[in-house]
């Protein structure tokens, strides 16, 4: 075999800066997979959009379809690459070319995290490799790096950034002071965010990745269903002021943890220490943190989306199935890190049982007494007070922001619906949880 003979599904940002980066690093990609990888064949919706795009380069060689089932069922194609996006019929074109006997490529983490099991499961039985470095962070090596990289460690947790257009809404809001709805808005003007922007400010993007990340660090099924899932769109300036007055940055963290009783995988607003690494990813960078027991922790920071930097996870990809093309199944690395037989049935706790430290911002009437009364509903609730600040917006109305030692969150949903109750309490409380993370 002379190359790799690559056929790709959908042309649009990735897919199109997908073949320039193959085009113009073609030498050098060749030399590092020790063989010549083309896109021989390219399927999408707008054959003329292809053709207009490729216009500048010699496409005798190249078929542009209109007509994916043509594609995955080419003879001449080895490796196959799915960047259509959802998660209906890419699964059917992904399951039907691992029938064909074709390796997979694919960026598609919402498809993964919901049909990853039964797509590795499949792929296994026919022995073909299945890679989706791109799905998690962009041009981010993180997968390979917990795969490979880290796999003489006993992994303890790990966080991040991995939602661009979150990021940067919240480094906006933060750096100009101005509301949600304003940033989000400039957020759109400027690329940052879609039209319909709710899978990134409601968290689902981010679940996906983290749920991803989970069973690779863990060696456990993947389990989007079960992972916790917090948005941005309800946070509010005064928060986010308050958070940098007691030494805080508030982020849309991604966290999955290992312990005694379990596993947690959650996604939601943090407020972090403003001396944490991550508390210093501004804009739409993304970055994630590892704790492991033999090396510590280790940092993977740059672009989480883009043309060329999601490019470059999927060429990786393609260098990876390249290599292994004929290693013998059972020697290649595995999806998920673990050996299929050795995953664990670990279970996933549910977030009344997460155990970590609050931020709570209770509006009040100023009054003698209300400190008092808070302060023995947290107490018969086993929640201990860091600290607390306490500011007047008028001479009859206050805020108290509390910070609480670790407390496990059922007890403080139950003292929140206790204290929100009370008589002089004005508006539902706020809280935000809070983790060190260094």
């Amino acid at each position: 075999m002379n190359s790799m003979k690559v056929g790709l599904l959908g042309f649009g940002v990735v897919g199109s800066g997908t073949w320039e980066v193959l085009k113009n690093n073609a030498e050098e990609i060749a030399r590092r997979a020790g063989k010549k990888i083309e896109i021989v064949s390219i399927a999408d919706k707008d054959v003329n959009k292809v053709k207009s795009r490729l216009s500048a380069y010699d496409l005798n060689n190249i078929s542009v379809l209109n007509d994916a089932y043509s594609l995955i069922n080419d003879p001449n194609i080895d490796i196959v690459i799915e960047l259509i996006g959802g998660d209906t019929v890419p699964l059917e074109l992904i399951l039907k070319s691992i029938e064909n006997g074709k390796h997979i490529v694919t960026a598609n983490k919402a498809l993964l995290a919901k049909h990853g099991n039964k797509i590795f499961s499949t792929a296994h039985k026919k022995g073909v490799m299945v890679l989706f470095e791109a799905a998690v962070a962009g041009g981010i090596p993180i997968i390979k790096a917990i795969r490979e990289g880290l796999t003489a460690n006993k992994i303890e947790w790990i966080a991040g950034i991995i939602n661009g257009t979150t990021n940067f809404i919240l480094s906006e809001m933060k750096n100009t002071g101005m509301n949600f709805e304003i940033v989000l808005a400039k957020a759109k003007e400027l690329g940052y965010a879609e039209l319909d922007p709710t899978f990134d400010i409601e968290g689902i993007d981010a679940a996906h990745k983290i749920t991803l990340l989970s069973s690779i660090a863990f060696g456990i099924p993947i389990q989007f269903d079960k992972t916790y899932i917090e948005g941005i769109s309800k946070l509010s300036q005064i928060d986010i002021n308050y958070a940098e007055q007691l030494g805080y940055r508030l982020k849309l963290i991604a966290i999955t943890k290992k312990r005694d009783k379990g596993i947690e995988i959650r996604v939601h607003p943090t407020l972090i220490p403003e001396n944490c690494l991550l508390a210093n990813v501004e804009g739409a960078m993304n970055a994630v943190l590892v704790q492991s027991d033999a090396v510590g922790p280790t940092m993977y920071y740059g672009q989480g989306a883009g043309s060329f930097p999601t490019a470059s996870a999927i060429i990786a990809d393609l260098v990876d199935v390249t290599r292994s093309y004929k290693v013998d199944p059972h020697y290649r690395v595995p999806y998920l890190a673990f050996q299929p037989n050795s995953l664990s049935d670990y279970r996933i706790l549910h977030i009344d049982d997460v155990i970590t430290s609050y931020y709570l911002r209770i509006t009040t009437i100023d009054k003698p007494g209300v400190l008092s009364d808070i302060s023995k509903i947290l107490t018969d609730f086993n929640i201990s007070v860091k600290s607390m600040v306490q500011k007047s917006s008028n001479k009859e109305i206050t805020d108290i922001v509390f910070l609480t030692h670790d407390a496990i969150e059922k007890d403080i949903k139950n003292a929140i619906s206790k204290i929100e109750i009370l008589s002089f309490v004005k508006n539902k409380i706020t809280c935000i949880r809070v983790e060190k993370l260094v």
